[in-house]
């Protein structure tokens, strides 16, 4: 059987074709937009092509919203196309505005703040710290002199505090300020959410209801911060779309092999379905996506009368709080008891290289007898932790875990995640590393089979937790949180 899903894998892989359908056709997969109902409607279809039980279950409500275009240019003191574009839910503007730019000042205090407030009329307000570098600290460190790279990060720590301290004087928060700026008649939010390598920024949502917030690249804000600084008075002109659609249903996407001899027991196969918008969240979540899928399409194939049901989970709304999968386990009390493991995937594309036991005393024993069977070039490559400590959050295997569930998440090797690809704007399709995608579809395939045969169903056996280094006292176990049933409206 292993030789067989390994056989398959490597010789009939779709990765490379549900990638491109589902990154470049479809795109990035924002909680309420029409992107995400169109990829659990694909999802649903490519699992019934495969001859696989699938559907959709609504867990909840989100605002409706839909990207349209950005367009934002400089205009003065000379002409230039700008790289950036509208955040998450900002507000559809009816027609360009043109503006001149100013930055969030020096003052002594709120209240001095509060006076400086009626100069952001009708202008374009710049919220962020003008970095002192572009460059990320693993450029400097191959090429700087070490007193050349020890200036920088002093220079760098110097004006960090200092714009923390400038924000903090005008009694706001990253939250709270925006919508003052709107009350107080800005023409629009400028930001720049720099993700600390070349090219890439962070891509959330908008706080603002009326005036746009644009993210803009690092050399493209500085110049504008530059520009004003020196009092030559930048002015830009910022045109962006968007659509709101309304309260709309959020879903998950549910598909399942049914089991021969112990269908109502259960190997859960997981990774979320959502991401930002600033890419096409390509490894945050579609490689766990895929990852999930072809082991699905595989196991369908060479495995198709396995003994529990196999059932994957496509989960929604991850990204603003395990929101799916909590939902889940909330609305199938009945499957809790009798889930045999979840296996999750969300890290970014890399090969697996890290499963903890998550808390579980004998995971040990069951996982690492699993594992045996997983050929030894990419077993090789894991290492395991037991019985480790449950996870709080972070991905949707501790929704599972808070329940009681032996849910592991199987941890990727990094390829720049955090940096390159976490959120940001190059979460794209050539940031897939196939080979290491298929090696996860091949473990977690295995895992599964693995799991679904043994004759034993997994302990539940709590280790006792490490002690709390602030009370004295040992961690608690988590438990379940609430999802939110109805958001992005306030």
């Amino acid at each position: 059987m292993v030789n067989n899903i390994i056989k398959e894998a490597q010789e009939n892989s779709q990765l490379e074709k549900l990638a491109h359908e589902l990154m470049d056709v479809i795109g990035p997969r924002l909680v309420g937009t029409p992107q995400m109902k169109r990829a659990n409607d694909w999802a649903v279809a490519k699992y019934t092509d495969w001859g696989i039980a699938a559907r959709t279950e609504k867990w909840g409500e989100w605002r409706g919203w839909e990207r349209g275009t950005s367009h934002i240019d400089m205009v003065y003191p000379r002409t230039k196309t700008l790289e950036g574009m509208q955040l998450a839910w900002s507000p559809n503007m009816k027609k360009a505005v043109t503006a001149e730019v100013i930055i969030i000042p020096e003052v002594a205090d709120s209240l001095a703040f509060q006076k400086w407030m009626p100069a952001v009329k009708g202008k374009f307000v710049l919220v962020s710290m003008h970095q002192p570098t572009g460059r990320p600290d693993y450029n400097w460190q191959e090429f700087a002199t070490p007193e050349s790279l020890e200036k920088m990060k002093k220079q760098r720590t110097v004006q960090t505090e200092a714009w923390q301290k400038r924000l903090r004087k005008t009694g706001y928060t990253a939250r709270t300020l925006p919508v003052a700026l709107e009350k107080a008649g800005a023409a629009g939010v400028v930001q720049s959410n720099w993700s600390n390598g070349f090219g890439v920024n962070k891509i959330f949502g908008a706080f603002t209801k009326k005036i746009p917030t644009v993210d803009i690249s690092l050399e493209d804000y500085g110049l504008l911060y530059r520009l004003t600084e020196s009092g030559h008075k930048p002015k830009i002109k910022v045109h962006t779309e968007s659509k709101e659609n309304g309260v709309v249903p959020a879903f998950n996407t549910i598909a399942e092999i049914k089991g021969t001899e112990k269908p109502e027991e259960y190997v859960i196969l997981s990774a979320h379905f959502d991401s930002w918008d600033g890419g096409t969240g390509a490894t945050d979540n579609g490689t766990g996506t895929l990852t999930m899928m072809e082991a699905m399409r595989i196991l369908k194939k060479v495995y198709p009368n396995p003994k529990r049901t196999i059932l994957v989970g496509h989960w929604g709304s991850e990204e603003q709080g395990l929101n799916g999968s909590r939902a889940f386990v909330e609305d199938h009390p009945e499957m809790i008891p009798n889930i045999q493991a979840v296996f999750n995937q969300d890290n970014g594309t890399g090969r697996v290289v890290n499963i903890s036991g998550q808390g579980f005393l004998n995971a040990y024993e069951y996982v690492g007898r699993w594992l045996t069977e997983v050929p030894q070039p990419i077993r090789s490559q894991i290492q395991t932790s037991f019985p480790g400590t449950p996870g709080t959050g972070g991905s949707d295997f501790a929704s599972f875990v808070a329940a009681g569930v032996p849910a592991f998440s199987l941890s990727s090797l990094s390829w720049s995640y955090g940096t390159y690809t976490w959120h940001t704007n190059r979460d794209t399709y050539d940031k897939i590393v196939f080979d290491d995608v298929r090696n996860n579809a091949i473990l977690t395939a295995i895992l599964a089979y693995m799991a679904s045969e043994d004759p034993n169903k997994t302990s539940r056996e709590k280790s006792v937790l490490p002690i709390n280094v602030r009370t004295g006292e040992p961690a608690k176990w988590p438990v379940p949180a609430k999802p939110t049933r109805r958001g992005g409206l306030n």
